[in-house]
Parts: C-alpha cells; sequence; structure tokens
C-alpha cells in the first residue's frame, strides 16, 4: 500500500509518496518540484545540487523543474516562466496496484500579482507523478477556461544523476536535426551522444531516448512535447553559476521534453504533455 505524507527538503514544504515495493518521490509545494525520485533498490535518479537555496528564495537548481508559460527567454515574461516558483497545491493522490501518484494544481490565485500582472491570462495547470514499478510518469495538463487564447510553452527539465559524465551518452537521436547553443541548425551523424564540453541542444522529438550511464540505462519516452532539450554545462559555464559547485556538472545531464516556442491555446482547451522514464 502506498504512503503519502507531509514532509519538508531543505526549508521547503513537501510531500513525499512511498510506493508499496519502496520506490519513493519527494515534490515540493514550492514549484511541484520534483526533488528526489528513488527506485525500489534505493537508488536515487535525480541530481539536486548541493549549492541551491532550498527556502523557496529562488528557482532550485536540479530534480524537475517545470517550465511554464515560457521557455528560457522565448517570450516576454519571466525566464522559464512562473510555474518554478510559485506554490501549488496537492489536489490529488491514489494508487490502484502496481501505481501511485501525487496530483498538483496552479491557477491565476496561486500565483504573484507581479506575474499575473505580466501574464493576465486565467489557466489551470495540473502535474501528476505517478510510480510505478521501475517507472516514473509525469503528466502536466495545461487548460484555457477563459475567453481568449493564451500563448504558452512548456518543459520539465528533468535532471539526471549519472554519476559520472564522461560514462554517460545518450542513444535514439542519430540523423535528428537540432538546433545548437549558438543557434546553428545541425544534424546529429553518430549513433550516441558523448560529453566531453557543454552541450545546449535542441533536438526535434522523437517518441523516445536512451541515458546510458555507468550503471544504469534509462528509457525516456514522451508525448504531446515537440522537442528533447539536452543540456550540460561545461567546466567554464558550472563556474560561473552561483547556485552549482564548480564539479557538480560531472554529476548530471538534463534531458527535457518541451515544446520551446510559444503557441497558443484556445479558448476551452487542454493540451496534455507526457513523459516516461524506466529504468
Amino acid at each position: 500500500m502506498a504512503v503519502v505524507k507531509m514532509t519538508e527538503y531543505g526549508a521547503l514544504p513537501a510531500v513525499q509518496l512511498t510506493a508499496a515495493d519502496g520506490a519513493q518521490a519527494i515534490v515540493s509545494l514550492f514549484g511541484a518540484h520534483l526533488l528526489s525520485w528513488k527506485t525500489a533498490d534505493g537508488k536515487q535518479r535525480l541530481f539536486v545540487s548541493a549549492q541551491t537555496p532550498l527556502d523557496g528564495s529562488k528557482a532550485i537548481r536540479g530534480g524537475v523543474p517545470v517550465i511554464f508559460p515560457q521557455f528560457n527567454v522565448r517570450g516576454p515574461g519571466l525566464r522559464h516562466g512562473f510555474a518554478r516558483v510559485s506554490n501549488w497545491r496537492l489536489t490529488g493522490q491514489g494508487g490502484d496496484g502496481g501505481s501511485s501518484f501525487l496530483e498538483f494544481s496552479l491557477a491565476p490565485g496561486d500565483i504573484s500579482a507581479e506575474h499575473a500582472q505580466a501574464w493576465p491570462h486565467d489557466f489551470a495547470l495540473t502535474l501528476r507523478f505517478t510510480l510505478q514499478g521501475d517507472a516514473l510518469e509525469m503528466d502536466f495538463r495545461a487548460h484555457n477556461p477563459g475567453a481568449e487564447a493564451y500563448p504558452f510553452g512548456v518543459a520539465l527539465h528533468t535532471y539526471y544523476d549519472v554519476g559520472q559524465l564522461d560514462a554517460t551518452s545518450i542513444s535514439g537521436l542519430q540523423n535528428q536535426s537540432f538546433l545548437d547553443h549558438h543557434n546553428n541548425t545541425r544534424v546529429q551523424d553518430t549513433p550516441a551522444l558523448h560529453f566531453t564540453e557543454k552541450h545546449d541542444r535542441m533536438y526535434d522529438a522523437t517518441p523516445g531516448v536512451t541515458l546510458n550511464t555507468a550503471d544504469a540505462t534509462l528509457r525516456l519516452e514522451q508525448t504531446g512535447f515537440e522537442q528533447w532539450v539536452v543540456w550540460n554545462p561545461g567546466q567554464e559555464d558550472a563556474q560561473a553559476l552561483v547556485d552549482l559547485a564548480d564539479e557538480e556538472y560531472q554529476r548530471f545531464i538534463c534531458i527535457e521534453p518541451a515544446r520551446i516556442y510559444q503557441q497558443p491555446l484556445a479558448a476551452g482547451a487542454t493540451w496534455t504533455g507526457k513523459h516516461r522514464i524506466t529504468v
């Protein structure tokens, strides 16, 4: 039987879900931010920086930040949007047999006046985390209850704890076009992507990719999103990040399902994006 309890992560109010098989997830109400995911063997699958503030003063470096309603600066508002720095509500929990879930919601009344003024739209967001054996599924829904369309971009910016970056590779992206951090469009011609320098690439979405680390293989699948974003800051950029220790870049890789360009959501419509990770 799954167990749900309120807890704290740093100074942040959080919800801990423990599945019947021992798998565990911890989600902060601040940002509906998944901070920890352990499979039943006790292995931590996500990276969170030891340097990041965990008091709600700024966005968290690690775990799964929720990017909405814009990706990076691809929009007129706050970089990466307000969802990751707003307080969500726990609005659902449950399970049946082999799966258990937590669901969080965000609406205009939950965000600051400053963010509401900058993005004055009626919206309803839900994010469900489901544990199912050695898999984690994230279901994100954006609904427009208003009378006019609103523009949005979205991403689930997942930081994987890979242990050792130079022993890590990603397969499943060969022959896919991508936009690099110089805004050049290129095509990956190698079967696997390895990490010896900074990577900031936005690939056309494929149904799935495989993350290979020194001690695990993870299958990542997505529907509804349009890109895979692959990011690691490399040594030089990592040293410029105050919420990341200089050598921590060697412990993680970000692979995120995304819709990096803001697109309209019609009045009354709902958009759904799913991301499934299987070890």
